[in-house]
């Protein structure tokens, strides 16, 4: 029997924005916290919550995790394949 796979999990990208945030992140408890919170949002990109908005395009969300001090904005691609991250704050 083949081996069991947990579900699929979307791939992460980072905006230009996030990226330089990234960048600036030295701590590893910091690095270690984000790690966590980006895994639960590439498990279920439907973890954060929406972001009400007017414009047209993919909805923005936004994941919390107050234990870790994490905040991230993301939004989802249509295929649900990608999160793209759009700010960090950790």
């Amino acid at each position: 029997m083949p081996p069991q796979h947990g579900p699929r999990r979307a791939r992460i990208a980072f905006s230009d924005t996030a990226a330089k945030q990234l960048e600036n992140i030295t701590s590893e408890a910091e690095i270690h916290a984000l790690d966590r919170a980006l895994v639960v949002i590439s498990v279920d990109p439907d973890a954060g919550e929406p972001i009400p908005n007017d414009t047209p395009g993919p909805q923005l969300r936004q994941y919390t995790d107050d234990i870790e001090h994490v905040r991230v904005l993301y939004f989802v691609t249509t295929l649900r394949t990608v999160v793209v991250v759009a700010y960090i704050e950790v």
